[in-house]
């Protein structure tokens, strides 16, 4: 059986956003134009060579419901949340957080040499796990494993599988593929995904041609850009004259109703409403 190639169905430019204490980034999830691909609820990119437009930060605040997944390029930021929890996430490393029934951290950019940069994704969780307990997997970059093809394509593998090597994040619900896919000028890169997961690839530095077939060319993508895919069990990218770097990101559906209110995603207003009332009365922070 041949394998289906996805085709695209959305090229999404992302819309400059202001968030937490006055940071500057740009969005591609959560906007008017694509307000979420299940199970993804929000995808952030932070960047900036000036110091200005990130070191307010994101003081402390809440989250009910929902993964954060913050993965850093360049630059520091430090963390501290209502659990106790410390530390500072660095060039190459991933925090993937489980906010469960509420958390409340801080998330606090330290000015960078260079450019500061980053992502954030927001993850769903299925009703049975929203009001689970919180629990952070803080990899470091040497801790993620890296695929270095023939064709000298790079591929960093946070979640899921390339090439029989599996990535470090573990027992997520929506069952995670997180890739960081290096492709150079005239290389080719395919990669199956599990027919029926949500897929999309978030391109963030130089252009490819995305989506191609054996009868089809692909349609050509330029930094930055996120694309969304349709269902089956391939995605196929090019390169010519120009390389490019890309995240890659699928995850398996949660089929269920969304509620959403800032930092809380819920399935019923009924629930936002008690995380709302939770914080009023300072019982959101389960013991």
């Amino acid at each position: 059986m041949n394998n289906q190639s996805r085709e695209i169905l959305q090229v999404i430019e992302p819309q400059q956003v202001t968030e937490g204490a006055g940071v500057k980034l740009i969005r591609s999830i959560a906007t008017s134009t694509l307000d979420h691909v299940d199970p993804f609820l929000l995808f952030d990119h932070f960047g900036s060579e000036n110091p200005d437009d990130y070191m307010k930060g994101f003081p402390m605040h809440p989250h009910r419901g929902i993964e954060t997944v913050t993965y850093m390029i360049n630059g520091f930021v430090n963390h501290k949340d209502s659990l106790g929890n410390t530390g500072s996430i660095g060039p190459g490393d991933i925090q993937w957080m489980t906010s469960g029934g509420g958390i409340m951290h801080e998330e606090m950019p330290q000015k960078a040499d260079g450019a500061m940069a980053g992502f954030q994704l927001w993850v769903n969780l299925p009703a049975k796990l929203k009001m689970s307990a919180p629990r952070y997997q803080n990899i470091t970059a040497d801790q993620i494993p890296v695929v270095q093809r023939d064709n000298g394509v790079t591929i960093k593998i946070i979640a899921g599988e390339v090439d029989g090597v599996h990535g470090p994040v573990k027992e997520i619900a929506a069952a995670p593929t997180y890739l960081d896919v290096s492709i150079p000028a005239d290389g080719i890169f395919s990669h199956n995904i599990q027919k029926d997961h949500a897929a999309f690839v978030y391109v963030f530095e130089g252009e490819g041609r995305f989506g191609f077939t054996d009868d089809d060319q692909g349609i050509p993508v330029s930094s930055p850009r996120l694309i969304v895919f349709g269902d089956g069990d391939i995605i196929n990218i090019r390169t010519k004259q120009n390389g490019v770097r890309f995240l890659l990101i699928s995850g398996k559906p949660i089929k269920e109703p969304i509620a959403r209110y800032g930092p809380f995603v819920m399935n019923t207003q009924d629930e936002i409403q008690q995380a709302l009332e939770d914080l009023r009365n300072n019982t959101f922070i389960q013991d």
